[in-house]
Parts: C-alpha cells; structure tokens; sequence
C-alpha cells in the first residue's frame, strides 16, 4: 500500500471501550472523504454494554462499496493486544496489522502478513500521563506504514473536530506524530 495509491482501503480498528475506537474510526472514514468517492464507517459492538470490545470498519473506494461489513481487511489496528489472535485471522493475505504491545503475549502465526507491535499505551502515558491518546498513536503508525492515506488528511480532520478545544487539539495531534515518528524513527 504506497501513499494513496490505492482506489481502494479497507481497515478495521478494534479495542475495548469504544470512544477511541470509534473516534479513530471517525477521523480516517472523515479523511477518507476528502480522497475518495464512496466512503463506509460501521461501528460494531460485541457485548451491548459500556467497556466491552468494539470494533468498527471503515471502507474507502473510488467504486461501489458493496457492504460496510467486513470480514477480512487489509489493515487492522489492534488496540487491545488480547484480541491479536481473533483479528489476525482477519488480515488478508499481504495486508498489515498493527498492535498494541501492551500485554501482548501471542505470536504471529500468518505468513503472509506484517505485523507492527507499538507501545501506544506506554507513549500515551509517557506523554500525557494518561493513556487517551493510545488510538491516535496506533492510527499515525498504521498510516505511516501503509501509506493509505496521508497524515495530512487526519491532521486536517482532527483540528477539524477539535476546534475550539485547543488542549484536546494539541494532545490528539501530538498522539498522531507520535505513532509516526515511531515508524519512521525505526526505519532510520
């Protein structure tokens, strides 16, 4: 996936809670329209109560979309490290996850995909002194290593939906060119 090449992107984004699910969600299926015709985003919740696992799809085509519901993706962020071993599974072939590393124990068992664990969690807490934020740093390292949409798109989004709240601004924005900088940092 090179840097918005694609007429096409599929991502899940799943975790525990579900605002930063949703609100990551949010900002890609937002950025997506300012790049792509047809755009879905499909929350999904496994246990119909507040804290339980959520899970939300965001799909992104130049063509139809035929459903939101995905079974397979081409990118999954993971943000809740006990849930790798049900989500890689639904990583297609030559597609990437990316995890949070934060209590993960299983090891990868596909072949054909890349996986890309990121301490989000320890990042957020180290910065913020809380882990909100987790999300947007999951979300600026997929990005960084897909290239499926620019950060630029999310940036402009965010600034976007925080207007007016210049800490809550500052934090989310800070979070995203973290999970960046992680990536590029360890290219070199």
């Amino acid at each position: 996936m090179g840097q918005e090449r694609a007429n096409r992107g599929e991502v899940i984004i799943t975790g525990l809670g579900g605002a930063g699910v949703l609100t990551a969600g949010t900002l890609l299926a937002e950025a997506a329209v300012e790049r792509y015709k047809n755009v879905t985003w499909f929350p999904s919740y496994a246990i119909s109560k507040r804290g339980g696992f959520t899970e939300c799809s965001v799909v992104f085509s130049d063509g139809e979309i035929a459903s939101p519901l995905l079974s397979q993706a081409e990118g999954v962020i993971v943000a809740e490290a006990a849930q790798f071993e049900d989500f890689e599974r639904r990583v297609r072939p030559g597609g990437t996850m990316v995890v949070e590393k934060a209590g993960l124990q299983a090891k990868k068992t596909k072949k054909d995909i890349t996986v890309v664990e990121v301490p989000a969690i320890e990042m957020a807490i180290s910065s913020s002194g809380t882990s909100q934020g987790a999300n947007l740093i999951l979300l600026g390292a997929f990005l960084e290593v897909t290239g499926i949409l620019s950060l630029e798109l999310i940036e402009r989004q965010i600034e976007k939906a925080f207007a007016g709240k210049e800490k809550a601004l500052e934090s989310n924005l800070k979070a995203i060119g973290e999970g960046r900088n992680l990536i590029r940092n360890f290219r070199g």
